[in-house]
């Protein structure tokens, strides 16, 4: 049940983009479309703390200062996360858009090892050498095509944004219960892009009828059912399993792309999207053989002091805190 779980998760992830493809043509501006989608989660997600309180127990009194990074995490780092994602949908494909953003857990491996959190392995040298490669092959496969170098650059600012929101929300994942921590994401996102719809007012509800619809399945699909499977699905299978069936999202949007959409990739974009997600797998495979090892070795923990190749393994869960 787990790894259904997982999957369900990542198809309704990857099936995000195809929605914002949609409403996009309905009118939908990515602003509105980015304020619709965090409010109605919130909404969403805050209904279900209040009838299922069990979600948000930490066991613990409730620090303010976590509550105040998740907000912080939803406003600055989410959010620029998404306002990126969805401009960059808005210039170029879904499925290359797809590849570009899942070189995050590259990111967060670099990122883990220069802040002292991790090491570098032969393993993860050559994990990031052929996500690296995968990603430079996406690119020039879409160069003879209608190649947009800005939604290119769109694509990666919000894979190193996300990155700095993994690397941010890792300090307080052990300190939020799941649910919540996603709710005060959420929140927070949604209260950036009411501030700025304020702000500019270039909120515009002026669509056609069929882009509440897409909007909804943002929400709804993509958002609130994606967390939720996920965080099922890692409870019963562990952040790694988690996190390698999680490349199944890539899949599902260049898939589904193909097939609703018309788009289609390359042979050198697929050989590159293929290296990115092999490359994904490496770090999380060889995470489980390290964590199995340690576990093996060692029958309790000699002190309090968080390993520094923890820091992979629970960003899996942070990963699905915001998306």
């Amino acid at each position: 049940m787990g790894p259904a779980l997982c999957l369900l998760s990542a198809a309704c992830f990857g099936a995000m983009a195809i929605f914002g493809k949609f409403a996009y043509a309905a009118g939908v501006t990515p602003a509105t479309a980015l304020l619709v989608r965090f409010t109605m989660a919130a909404v969403i997600l805050s209904v279900l703390l209040v009838l299922r309180p069990t979600l948000r127990r930490t066991g613990t009194a409730l620090r303010r200062r976590a509550v105040l990074i998740a907000l912080g995490l939803g406003a600055v780092g989410y959010a620029a996360q998404s306002g990126f994602y969805f401009a960059a949908l808005e210039v170029m494909d879904a499925a290359p858009l797809s590849l570009i953003l899942y070189t995050y857990p590259v990111f967060v491996t670099v990122g883990a090892v220069l802040l002292g959190r991790d090491r570098l392995t032969s393993r993860r040298t050559a994990a990031l050498v052929a996500a690296s490669g995968g990603t430079l092959l996406v690119l020039l496969g879409a160069a003879g095509g209608g190649f947009r170098p800005l939604g290119a650059l769109l694509g990666l600012g919000s894979a190193i944004t996300y990155t700095v929101y993994i690397l941010v929300a890792d300090t307080i994942v052990d300190e939020l219960p799941p649910v919540l921590l996603t709710t005060l994401v959420m929140t927070g996102a949604a209260g950036t892009f009411g501030v700025r719809a304020l702000l500019t007012g270039d909120l515009g509800l002026g669509f056609r009828p069929a882009g509440w619809w897409w909007l909804a399945c943002i929400a709804v699909v993509s958002t609130v059912t994606a967390v939720l499977a996920f965080f099922a699905g890692l409870r019963r299978t562990g952040p790694s399993t988690a996190a390698i069936l999680s490349t199944f999202e890539p899949v599902v949007t260049a898939g589904l792309a193909a097939v609703v959409l018309g788009e289609s990739l390359t042979t050198v974009q697929l050989a590159g999207g293929g290296l990115v997600l092999a490359s994904v797998v490496v770090l999380q495979t060889g995470q489980t053989i390290r964590s199995t090892s340690s576990t093996a070795v060692t029958s309790a923990p000699t002190s309090t002091t968080t390993p520094a190749s923890s820091s992979i393994s629970r960003s899996s869960s942070v990963q699905r805190s915001g998306r």
